[in-house]
């Protein structure tokens, strides 16, 4: 099956009704609008409620509330502001972490495909992204969901995510699902304050001081991606993985949302997602688009390939295939 290479500049754009996005600023004309229809600074601290009574030693962010949208600042900027959460780093966990801000790769457009003829339902993709992503432990916060699915059927409604950890189950196959990186993101689209977009290497990145926690981009997202903060995050402090950037792994506070980055921490360096590296099967593959040679070029012009819910036009940048047309978990899966 030959696929179209994505690009960023034909994603499409609109919200159909929604009002057209100002400048970044709109964050604050957004709060300003609903302290006016909701009478008041009591509505908005009822709007944010979920900020309400939050710790201050674990809120991550700069010393302003109403600091610049990430895209205005500044290099010295960010220097001070990447330095101000490593001390809050410091003091929360006792961890001597380094705050960076890698950006996307020039020719650069990440895709990944994952082989279900080789995921045997075993995890240890879960409990690595956990790792190295610096997510709740307490509650855990998960990226990825490994739904067992009975063969012979593709109705996401009958897979379970809830299974033994004795894997595999005769009579099933595995299918993880985690943040697909659309190269026409409902989620983007939702946004009320532009607190999440999508970069020039395919990744749709949250800055999370900038979050209002409205949870639109949950709502929107057809692949269950985004995670919401409910509690103040908890992660041991020998846990803590000291290799962070500013739009992914740095830990979050409660009342935003998080999601998946394809580990921009790790891949925008040159390494592969931790994902990826922890997987024993071999089932999950990553990589350049835009290059011809690359291993996930190979796969979506020579294998088997399909998307999950192409009729919503997202346009994922996440790709399932198999290994043979006789595979038994292409059973009930339209060619």
């Amino acid at each position: 099956m030959r696929l179209p290479v994505l690009r960023q500049d034909d994603a499409g754009g609109g919200c159909g009704g929604c009002p057209p996005q100002d400048a970044p600023d709109s964050r604050r004309s957004f709060l300003r609008s609903t302290v006016a229809v909701g009478a008041g600074f009591a509505a908005l601290g009822a709007a944010l409620s979920p900020l309400a009574d939050l710790d201050t030693d674990k809120v991550f962010a700069g010393e302003d509330f109403f600091r610049e949208h990430y895209k205005e600042l500044t290099a010295e900027d960010k220097a001070r502001l990447f330095a101000d959460i490593e001390a809050q780093i410091d003091r929360e966990y006792g961890v001597q972490a380094t705050v960076g801000d890698p950006r996307p790769l020039p020719g650069v457009e990440f895709v990944y495909a994952l082989n279900l003829s080789r995921c045997d339902g075993n995890r240890a993709c879960v409990h690595a992204c956990v790792k190295e992503n610096n997510q709740s432990r307490e509650p855990e916060i998960q990226y990825i969901r490994v739904l067992e699915m009975p063969i012979g059927t593709f109705e996401l409604e009958r897979g379970n995510q809830y299974y033994s950890e004795k894997t595999p189950r005769p009579g099933h196959f595995y299918m993880p699902i985690q943040c697909h990186q659309c190269a026409n993101p409902p989620c983007v689209k939702v946004c009320p304050v532009e607190a999440t977009w999508q970069e020039a290497d395919g990744i749709t990145v949250v800055d999370y001081d900038w979050c209002i926690g409205c949870r639109y981009c949950q709502a929107a997202c057809p692949y269950w991606a985004r995670r919401f903060n409910w509690t103040d995050p908890e992660i041991p402090s020998d846990e803590i993985n000291p290799d962070m950037a500013y739009l992914s792994n740095r830990p979050r506070s409660r009342g935003v949302m998080e999601k998946c980055t394809f580990c921009l921490q790790r891949t925008r360096k040159g390494r592969m997602p931790a994902c990826l590296e922890a997987c024993p099967t071999g089932a999950r593959k990553f990589g350049n688009i835009l290059d011809p040679g690359s291993e996930v070029s190979q796969i979506l012009r020579e294998k088997r390939v399909f998307v999950l819910k192409e009729e919503v036009g997202t346009r994922p940048r996440f790709f399932y295939y198999f290994d043979e047309l006789s595979s038994r978990t292409t059973e009930g899966v339209a060619s």
